[in-house]
């Protein structure tokens, strides 16, 4: 029967055409491209006509004869939940205790006390360099103090009786407070053989070797030390994130390199935009307790920039548009048939996007049944099987 309608259909074409083709290959042969674009216009449109008078009399024969098929489609539920925007950006591993340690005097390095990889805490001894003599003349100078100081004790008890001078007092005061000076001098310049940890980290490197001859200044180092224990990345957000990049906000870190990624927050974002890119710089500690992240390590950061406690989500790929710009999506309205549902189209309103889902902020609403397979191959108010019987949850 369906043959006997498709032949009876296309004669009703054939002869809405004209009957004979020799008429559309006289317009062709005329030459003139308007009356042969107004021919085609016009043939398009009988043949549209045709199409949809042809799409009904095909529902109403598999309607009477029991042979219905419908469209086979599944549904996603759309549910109010929490929604997560993260800015993705791309940073290096920094710290600000990775310093170089150079010597304050001259010299031979005498003692080195650590090597590479050792631990050390803020103020140890790390080398000694050679004194040159200032160890002997500290204690000459201390030996005068000394005798300075009992000098001075005495002119004051005997002053006190009023026994001597007052010049000869105030002199013993002058002589043991310049004693007590150079002493003073003496260590300061004396502990400068020694090379002590700034703070607390590991010699990362040892550049010298004992018996070297160093001397203040650039090419003298003698260690490296870094703190790996506060760490941190520093990376350039865009302007346009400004009120939702802010303090305290979390943050996600993986490291492609190690497989590995933390959880943490940002520590504090800087008060000027560059004029060159645009963007302001925000510093995210890294915590370090497995010891295995090192500096200038590469690392993909996921900063929080939006959160909607209450918000509806769905797969991003069951979204159309329309001629206008506008999405949408099909929802399912449930008929008395078994998993049968008519379908409606809603124009929907989308927000942020988060990976393969989507923020709709209106146009369908919690509980809604959507279109997710199927969904670009029916059309609006068409009646449809939906394979899945159970709630999908997203």
């Amino acid at each position: 029967m369906k043959k006997i309608l498709y032949l009876a259909t296309s004669a009703l074409l054939f002869s809405a055409c004209g009957g004979k083709q020799t008429s559309v290959i006289d317009i062709i042969s005329e030459g003139n491209i308007e009356t042969i674009r107004a021919k085609k216009t016009e043939l398009s449109e009988k043949q549209r006509v045709l199409e949809t008078e042809l799409q009904k009399l095909d529902s109403a024969i598999s309607s009477m004869s029991g042979e219905e098929k419908l469209p086979l489609v599944t549904t996603v539920v759309a549910k109010v939940g929490k929604f997560e925007h993260f800015l993705e950006l791309q940073g290096d591993v920094k710290t600000k205790q990775n310093v170089l340690i150079y010597p304050e005097m001259s010299g031979t390095l005498q003692r080195v006390y650590v090597k590479e990889g050792q631990r050390v805490t803020k103020g140890q001894v790390l080398a000694v360099i050679d004194d040159g003599g200032r160890s002997s003349q500290l204690s000459q100078l201390k030996s005068q103090a000394a005798l300075a100081k009992t000098t001075f004790e005495r002119r004051k008890r005997l002053w006190e009786q009023k026994i001597g001078s007052e010049i000869e007092y105030l002199s013993a005061q002058t002589n043991y407070q310049a004693a007590e000076d150079a002493v003073k001098q003496a260590e300061s310049q004396l502990g400068k053989s020694s090379i002590r940890a700034p703070f607390s980290g590991i010699i990362d490197d040892v550049i010298k070797d004992q018996g070297t001859v160093v001397s203040p200044g650039p090419g003298s180092e003698v260690f490296r030390i870094v703190n790996l224990s506060d760490m941190y990345i520093e990376v350039d957000v865009p302007e346009t994130y400004l009120g939702g990049i802010t303090k305290g906000k979390e943050a996600k870190v993986y490291f492609p390199v190690l497989g590995d990624s933390i959880l943490t927050k940002v520590r504090q974002t800087g008060n000027f935009i560059n004029p060159s890119n645009r963007a302001f710089s925000a510093e995210i500690p890294v915590p370090n307790k497995k010891g295995n992240i090192k500096p200038n390590l590469s690392a993909k950061v996921s900063i929080n920039d939006y959160t909607n406690e209450n918000a509806i989500v769905i797969p991003q790929g069951i979204i159309s548009e329309n001629a206008e710009g506008e999405q949408y999506v099909y929802v399912a309205q449930p008929t008395d048939g078994e998993n049968e549902a008519l379908l409606k189209k809603s124009i929907i309103q989308t927000g942020k996007t988060q990976g393969s889902h989507i923020e709709v902020l209106s146009g369908i609403s919690d509980g809604d049944h959507i279109i997710e397979e199927g969904a670009r191959s029916v059309k609006d108010g068409q009646k449809v099987k939906i394979l899945n019987d159970q709630t999908d949850e997203q």
